[in-house]
């Protein structure tokens, strides 16, 4: 069950995020949560959405516009490894509170709540039509940069905030897919290394067999994505899909805030 899910959890929202420039990490790491502890999770995600963008960069990283790429990404790099820092601070610290239900015990750790109220955030994001309206002037893509990475280094949730700049940054369809996923990959591999350094390390010698079978699973199941994305997604609407993920959001992050998962 655990590989079905997040594989039809890759697939789909890597097809999304082909043209949309977001959505894999925002919906692969409530699926990976269910299975693994949560900095694992993100480092899982962070794993599966690297490979899946130098796939995509490989395919469209000749129609990024370099200017852009460099501008964002100059701000993004340092501020995800920021936000990774941040992230592992938080996964060493005690456990807030613990409660029971019936049988099985839940506990709430800052990880947990910090992660469940981003994603919780994003969620609104996708659900409230006002809150999609947001953009950010092009002039400040440092800025729109420094946001995105952050949260891209804390949580996986860069790809919005991202999207929502790039949008205005008078890119041609090409350019932008193609720019998105040059930024992602200097994002992902910054937090990565950070991630493999501190607190991945804690993890690693109890859970590594298992959790690099499912994220393999998931890379490949992303990839595919990928490729169905480019060919079939092209002229699909994605307001449905915007408020299905946004619920599945919601109901992850406040599951997760309230130690549920």
């Amino acid at each position: 069950m655990e590989y079905v899910v997040i594989s039809v959890a890759a697939l789909v929202a890597a097809g999304l995020a082909f043209f949309s420039g977001f959505g894999l990490g925002t919906l692969l790491l409530p699926a990976f949560i269910f299975f693994l502890p949560v900095p694992v999770a993100v480092a899982a995600t962070a794993f599966v959405h690297l490979t899946t963008n130098i796939f995509r960069g490989a395919i469209v990283g000749n129609r990024a516009d370099r200017g852009t790429v460099l501008r964002f990404g100059l701000a993004a790099v340092p501020a995800a490894v920021f936000g990774a820092w941040v992230l592992g601070r938080l996964a060493h610290m005690p456990v807030w509170f613990t409660y029971t239900i019936g049988s099985r015990g839940f506990e709430g750790t800052p990880v947990k709540i910090a992660i469940g109220l981003f994603i919780a955030v994003f969620a609104a994001a996708e659900l409230v039509p006002a809150a999609r309206q947001f953009n950010l002037p092009s002039r400040l893509l440092p800025l729109g940069g420094l946001i995105s990475g952050f949260l891209g280094g804390f949580s996986g949730h860069q790809g919005a905030v991202r999207t929502t700049v790039l949008l205005k940054a008078g890119l041609t369809a090409a350019a932008f897919i193609g720019t998105t996923a040059m930024i992602t990959v200097g994002v992902d591999t910054a937090r990565l290394i950070v991630y493999g350094t501190d607190f991945y390390r804690d993890h690693f010698n109890a859970i590594a067999p298992h959790a690099w079978t499912t994220v393999a699973t998931a890379a490949a199941a992303a990839i595919a994505g990928t490729l169905l994305g480019r060919r079939f997604m092209k002229n699909m609407t994605i307001g449905a899909l915007r408020a299905g993920i946004g619920v599945v959001l919601m109901l992850s992050g406040l599951a997760l805030t309230a130690g549920l998962l």
